[in-house]
């Protein structure tokens, strides 16, 4: 009888695909995939201007057709698409999907783009829907820019796959020159973050560098309170000064906010807007901001205990996100506001979240691209009046933020010196960026020169004669023009201090050029060889670090954890301008690090983070070979020795 049931089923679910507006191609294949079914249809495309004499560059309109069917036992929840396109293409615009990574289109896709549902974002299966295709499939019509690849020439992508976790998906299979499909199944082995029966929605990922979660805490008919949760996860990642922005899709507005505040307070756009006409009772004096994408800074501390504006857990720290490696209570920042709706979302139970997020900090700071939010399980708090019971979110979404490592020049750089070399290997040239102007006094170009130890505590523009006199000195050759400075607003010296049977020691020192002073500093050095063998440290504080292999996190102690800006000489007419400055020497053991060179390289880092911005380390080592020479004159005499006593 079971059986019976099922091919019947199967037989049903069959002629309703057999019915659907698949390409002639696809039903087939549709219909022997008991899972997720992905196509990928090139439909058209024709040449646009300009024309160009490289035919590579020569732009060509595409249009194409994304198919995603659930033909599953289970529903499909927030469906995310890999797309391989690999020609350049530009995606301009895309039905019923958006970027899973939050750009907004036009976008540059051509090293492949994960699409996700805008407005048709869970698929439910045929058995509950009686073969409902509106309910089990979603169709996404893309056009966009494709370049070098002419008609009748089709730009297939280089592969289509399922991005949800849990999914295995086949080898997709070509039909034509203008199609390509592939059936996803659930993975048995898989241990994904799904919803349980008691739950509609799957937990909040643990993944990203900064997490964001948007909770709905109240709702009314034409408002709702909402509290914003960001927390940092990155082990070595930090913001100082966060300034989080977002853009409204339904014309909401904030009316009051607690714990933080728009850099902007602004009604005008209410006033003059529909909501003017529509809330014609409302006095838009105490609105805050109807900006379709406002700006939000966190409170100074002073503010935490402001009955109007504090009084909100892990708010008014000025907008600093420490690493929780660093102080776990100090690596979230949270606020709440009151958001008014528009029609037709003039109810209760219609809530929908703000998309395009964006969060920064200060220049010394990573940059962060934001995904777009997820639905996620209701949050759950202890219950504020301190009964025994937890407080549940009435809706929740998560957004994931991860730091990106893009081509952008560093804001900080490293120098090397060593015991067994004079010279300092200063930090590259133009390492944290050259203006156009500065071509006509020195070379972007040439590498930058030794140096001696005394010219790092002088700033660049000091060091030219430095750099000549310990030139001659050494006979070292100079370019003509010199090399450009840095430009780094904060450089760090790692110095290999000594190198003996059971261990060495390095100094590392800070150097604050810049105008800002830095308070709760830290650096993450990376070392491969060297980290396992870590003793301790003097003047700072120092750990290895467990979730992140290799590397050793420094910070300053109580009371030294202030890197001071830079500040004028003794005599500002006439003296240089000192860094502000810490130091501390570091100790290692060679027992957990056997066969390791420390004069070799093994002793300098691979790579050093300053307040969770990665800089740029010197291209060479400091030489040994000066070291090897001295050496092998001792030893060449030990074996002459005896030689001439016999002689004599």
């Amino acid at each position: 009888m079971a059986m019976a049931l099922h091919d019947h089923v199967f037989f049903y679910i069959f002629v309703i695909i057999s019915a659907a507006p698949l390409s002639l191609s696809q039903p087939q294949a549709a219909s022997s995939c008991n899972g997720i079914f992905l196509s990928y249809t090139y439909t058209s495309g024709y040449r646009l201007p300009p024309n160009t004499s490289d035919t590579a560059d020569q732009p060509y309109r595409f249009t194409s057709e994304l198919t995603v069917l659930n033909n599953g036992l289970e529903d499909l929840k927030s469906w995310k698409v890999f797309v391989g396109f690999r020609h350049r293409e530009w995606l301009v615009s895309a039905s019923n999907a958006e970027l899973a990574d939050g750009t907004g289109l036009p976008a540059a896709v051509g090293n492949g783009t994960v699409l996700e549902g805008s407005e048709v974002r869970d698929l439910k299966t045929a058995a509950e829907t009686a073969g409902d295709l509106k309910q089990m499939m979603v169709t996404v019509d893309m056009v966009g820019t494709v370049f070098g690849v002419a008609p009748p020439n089709v730009p297939m992508p280089s592969t289509i796959r399922l991005s949800n976790e849990g999914f295995i998906c086949r080898k997709p299979t070509s039909q034509g020159n203008n199609e390509t499909h592939t059936c996803c199944t659930v993975d048995p082995n898989s241990k994904t973050n799904t919803p349980t029966d008691e739950q509609e929605f799957p937990l909040p990922q643990k993944g990203g560098d900064l997490s964001i979660i948007y909770d709905v805490t109240k709702t009314y008919e034409s408002n709702y309170w909402a509290e914003v949760t960001v927390s940092n996860n990155n082990p070595i990642g930090r913001l100082d000064h966060w300034k989080l922005s977002w853009e409204w899709i339904n014309d909401e507005f904030i009316y009051t906010m607690k714990g933080a505040y728009p850099s902007n307070v602004d009604s005008s756009e209410c006033i003059f807007g529909s909501q003017g006409e529509y809330y014609k009772k409302l006095d838009f004096a105490d609105v805050l901001n109807c900006e379709r994408r406002p700006t939000v800074v966190d409170l100074p501390p002073t503010r935490f205990n402001d009955s109007k504006l504090g009084k909100v857990p892990f708010c008014c720290r000025n907008g600093t996100l420490l690493p929780p490696t660093m102080d776990p209570s100090k690596s979230i920042s949270r606020f709440q506001m009151q958001v008014f709706k528009m029609p037709p979302n003039i109810n209760r139970s219609h809530l929908a979240p703000p998309r395009n997020w964006k969060i920064s900090g200060e220049e010394l700071n990573p940059e962060y691209q934001c995904g777009n939010p997820v639905r996620v399980s209701p949050s759950e708090s202890l219950d504020p009046t301190g009964l025994p019971s937890n407080t549940s979110a009435i809706a929740s979404w998560q957004i994931l933020c991860n730091i990106t490592r893009n081509t952008r020049k560093s804001k900080c750089c490293v120098s090397f010196s060593a015991f067994f070399n004079e010279s300092v290997v200063p930090c590259q040239t133009c390492a944290c960026g050259c203006s156009a102007k500065s071509e006509r006094t020195c070379s972007v170009a040439e590498p930058a020169v030794l140096l001696p130890p005394e010219a790092l505590l002088v700033p660049f523009e000091n060091r030219t004669k430095m750099a000549h006199t310990w030139a001659d000195r050494k006979h070292l050759s100079v370019p003509n023009p010199m090399p450009c400075g840095d430009n780094c607003g904060v450089s760090i010296n790692w110095h290999v201090n000594t190198d003996y049977r059971r261990g060495w020691t390095a100094r590392i020192t800070l150097f604050n050029w810049g105008e800002t002073d830095f308070a709760d500093w830290f650096v993450a050095v990376e070392m491969d060889k060297a980290a396992p063998g870590f003793e301790k440290m003097y003047s700072f504080n120092a750990s290895s670090l467990d979730k992140v292999k290799n590397t050793i996190f420094m910070q300053g102690k109580e009371g030294l954890n202030f890197l001071v800006a830079e500040a004028n000489g003794s005599n500002p007419k006439k003296d240089p301008k000192v860094p502000g400055k810490q130091q501390s020497v570091i100790s290692f053991r060679k027992k957990n690090t056997p066969g390791i060179e420390v004069v070799d390289g093994d002793g300098f880092p691979n790579k050093v983070f300053f307040n969770g911005e990665e800089c740029s380390l010197p291209l060479v080592y400091p030489s040994s070979g000066f070291r090897n020479e001295f050496s092998f004159v001792p030893m060449l005499l030990l074996m002459l020795l005896p030689i001439i006593w016999m002689w004599q």
